[in-house]
């Protein structure tokens, strides 16, 4: 349902609201906000907008030109159910106070013109996306680095390391063993009312939960799945996701990381993407006489995601951690073909239902880590230029690929191998984003610029196995 800024302001003074949060995410995907008294919200405000210091939020202005704006969208408005203060969150968009434009830099913005150059293609009406985020839930975690040491320890009591472990009361044995955590009930899952718990909440707030559970790894994998929606309603339900994962873990005395791989040796954390196009309320990737029972359409969308998907990575898995995850093994999906059921291809095409409205591509290799409105957006934009371009994608593999010999594997292309690598892709191939100003060179320029800082940093830095490989050499 439709809200006003009278609709808000009901909904304040029906429930007894003290404060409004108002919420924007910056260019790397972080959720920012402030707040005011809930007394202070007028009509105007949701035209006006509520100024903020742009130079403070990576990504934004520099700081000779700070001052910014951020114009709440009154359908966005829910009641947070992690806080004690009763509080109304709005997210907003960003314009410039001086043109009264959108910010381009502005994630949700790149997320809404997406939509419109999808609509004025004429391919389409709607793009549906549904994200399958996996998480871990530890119990302890501490980092740190210095000149003088670099280290990090993580704990969860499920974990398998714990199981000769002196605990208060007695151990109880229970341990998930390593790539042994898919589906085990009570009580080696100890995390089932959390994740309960977690859902009840996104639902309080109007997500649309499908289902959750135990993921493979040992130490408090987790996965909830939210029911598909169109790309800036589901970008805004990410962000609430993973708001509400982190909280409710914090007040359980937990930590929550959507690190695509925290732990050695086991399977990391992705974002299987669930993708389709629709137009007039009908689903345009079905054909019952095709592979998997898709349409041309679906396979040139699909061959706009493979052919692209090196510089779409620096975007869908944006950090250096992603690629410790992007390995051989692990049901990690590195190669780029699809399959219908084969889980190291970067596109699988889910086959629990023959329906057209279930017809859809999986893109697995995106994690958590994603700004999510950058995300989708770059991949919708991936795929419609495969359909316009009728760009084919590589013949379909259903077979095991780890047991292809080297022969059959040589035209297989893989995923980058590094944060870097995937960077260098996007500044060379970046022309199908900038389609309708969707993206802009500015937003591309500056997200390199950004992630480049990353890779250095890292690269700077001693490794702690570094000493274990090289300290007596």
């Amino acid at each position: 349902m439709s809200m006003t800024a009278k609709d808000v302001l009901k909904l304040i003074k029906d429930n007894g609201i003290q404060i409004v949060d108002t919420r924007f995410t910056d260019l790397f995907g972080g959720w920012q906000h402030y707040s005011i008294p809930a007394s202070r919200l007028t009509e105007d405000m949701f035209e006006d907008g509520l100024g903020f210091d742009g130079s403070s939020i990576k990504g934004f202005q520099v700081i000779n030109e700070s001052d910014m704006l951020m114009v709440p969208d009154p359908n966005s408005a829910f009641i947070d159910p992690t806080l004690k203060v009763p509080t109304v969150v709005l997210i907003c968009n960003i314009i410039d106070p001086i043109t009264r434009q959108p910010y381009s830099r502005d994630p949700r913005t790149v997320a809404h013109k997406a939509e419109a150059y999808l609509k004025s293609t004429g391919i389409a009406d709607t793009a549906y996306f549904g994200p399958e985020a996996e998480f871990f839930l530890f119990s302890d975690v501490r980092f740190s680095q210095a000149a003088d040491h670099g280290f990090y320890f993580l704990d969860s009591p499920e974990a398998v390391w714990n199981t000769g472990a002196e605990i208060e009361g007695g151990n109880k044995g229970y341990r998930i063993r390593h790539k042994e955590g898919y589906f085990p009930v009570p009580p080696t899952d100890t995390l089932q009312d959390i994740r309960s718990e977690m859902i009840l909440k996104m639902m309080e707030i109007g997500i649309d939960i499908e289902l959750h559970h135990h993921e493979v790894a040992t130490a408090g994998q987790c996965e909830i799945d939210m029911r598909f929606d169109s790309l800036v309603n589901m970008a805004d339900k990410l962000q609430k996701y993973k708001y509400i994962v982190r909280n409710v873990a914090r007040a359980h005395g937990l930590t929550a990381t959507f690190m695509p791989k925290p732990i050695f040796g086991d399977n990391g954390s992705g974002m299987h993407t669930h993708q389709s196009l629709w137009k007039d309320g009908e689903p345009l990737f079905f054909d019952e006489a095709r592979y998997a029972l898709l349409s041309e359409m679906a396979e040139y969308y699909i061959g706009g995601i493979l052919h692209h998907a090196p510089a779409l990575l620096a975007i869908c898995a944006p950090t250096t951690n992603s690629y410790r995850r992007l390995v051989p093994g692990f049901e990690a999906p590195i190669n780029l073909v699809y399959s219908m059921r084969n889980r190291s291809a970067a596109i699988r095409i889910p086959t629990y239902s023959s329906s057209p409205r279930s017809r859809r591509i999986e893109f697995r290799a995106p994690d958590g880590m994603c700004n999510p409105y950058l995300a989708f957006a770059a991949m919708l934009m991936a795929g419609l230029d495969g359909i316009q371009n009728k760009i084919a994608p590589p013949r379909p593999l259903d077979v095991d690929i780890y047991e292809l010999s080297p022969e059959e594997k040589a035209d297989i292309r893989g995923t980058p191998g590094s944060l870097s690598e995937a960077l260098d892709a996007l500044e060379a191939d970046h022309a199908f984003l900038l389609k309708g100003n969707v993206f802009t060179e500015d937003v591309i320029a500056n997200y390199i610029e950004g992630k480049r800082k990353e890779t250095v940093a890292i690269s700077l830095r001693p490794h702690p196995y570094e000493f274990m490989m090289y300290y007596d050499a």
